[in-house]
């Protein structure tokens, strides 16, 4: 286990129905929000036993194949990439929900199992009606801007390499325990990421095994663990996290289950950073030194200051995408973009 000192904040007795979601938004940092889903009966399950949790679980099958993902035991359930960084350590199929979790339970007690599980797994579309019992109340309007994402993750021990969401993040613990490793965004110089692609679950990785890292190797990881957090996570217990934090997922015991809410404050309309970045790989990276200051400046001025400050000195009516974005401006935008890419 990493050495990391810090243990992400507890806020103890929150009440369901009153999760300060404004607040947590607002500072930026990791809490967990202790035992507010203690009562979802999906958690009482679990509490009973696995098998219960398993045939809970399994009564809102929906009959859709779920994509699953097998790794062998020699990869300590680190799901990662081959010796070549070409291709991952594991494989994916589709199986039948409810055959995926018999298959859980056959291995429970099998040292030597493969590790197994799936994720990111529409709620609404494979479970449907799990959250008409088991559910955050999202009672507050930054929810209603650009919609929430909702989905379970369910499997044995396995472990997710530290990688960064693009949206906030409600991580809801429902059996068995997690740890979440946390680092601000500004550590990606000290996680030593990996390829833009192929990426393991779409999203890009460290390179560094946290289980045994490498100093030699990655020497900077050290500054980035007096950066980091640990959340343990208990069931009916919720880690909040904002936006492109990195974080590295553990599940620690042999059933394992959890629901993620993911949500941005932005409108629909707005398109995904992602692609500025791989632009701009494509547009800035190999300029002069110069030029790249030159455009770091024109970045400052009309990205990353004031939404209102480059236009401010026109006349509204001459703004244009330097005024308010809506729909229409962001279709203006978009097709702008598109001519200029195409010619």
């Amino acid at each position: 286990m990493l050495d990391i000192a810090r243990k992400t904040e507890e806020l103890q007795g929150v009440e369901p129905d009153a999760i300060p979601y404004a607040a947590l938004v607002e500072a930026g940092e990791p809490v967990i929000l202790k035992g507010v889903a203690r009562k979802w009966p999906a958690v009482q399950a679990g509490q009973q036993s696995v098998s219960v949790a398993i045939d809970y679980f399994k009564q809102f099958d929906a009959g859709r194949p779920v994509t699953a993902y097998r790794a062998a035991p020699e990869t300590g359930g680190r799901f990662f990439y081959d010796e070549t960084v070409t291709a991952p350590n594991y494989d994916a199929g589709t199986v039948p929900f409810s055959a995926f979790l018999d298959s859980i339970r056959d291995q429970l007690e099998d040292s030597s199992s493969p590790h197994f599980y799936i994720g990111s797994t529409d709620t609404e579309l494979y479970l449907p009606g799990f959250r008409d019992k088991n559910d955050l109340a999202l009672n507050h309007p930054m929810f209603d801007a650009g919609g929430m994402l909702v989905s379970v993750w369910i499997g044995n021990r396995t472990t997710a390499a530290a990688h960064y969401d693009m949206s906030n993040n409600l991580a809801c613990c429902l059996v068995g325990q997690r740890r979440f490793t946390l680092f601000p965004p500004e550590q990606v110089h000290n996680l030593y990421p990996g390829p833009l692609e192929p990426t393991p679950g779409g999203q890009v990785v460290s390179m560094v095994d946290f289980r045994d890292p490498d100093f030699e190797t990655y020497p900077r990881f050290k500054e980035a663990l007096g950066a980091g957090q640990v959340a343990e996570l208990d069931p009916g217990d919720v880690l909040f996290f904002p936006a492109l934090w990195w974080h590295q997922v553990e599940a620690l015991s042999p059933f394992n289950a959890m629901m993620n809410y993911w949500w941005n404050e932005v409108p629909a309309f707005m398109d995904n950073p992602m692609d500025t970045l791989l632009h701009g790989l494509l547009s800035l990276r190999d300029r002069p030194v110069a030029e790249k200051e030159g455009w770091r400046a024109l970045f400052d001025y009309y990205v990353f200051g004031p939404a209102d400050k480059a236009g401010a000195h026109l006349p509204e009516a001459a703004r244009g995408a330097l005024g308010d974005l809506d729909d229409l401006t962001a279709r203006r935008l978009r097709a702008q973009l598109l001519r200029r890419l195409n010619r």
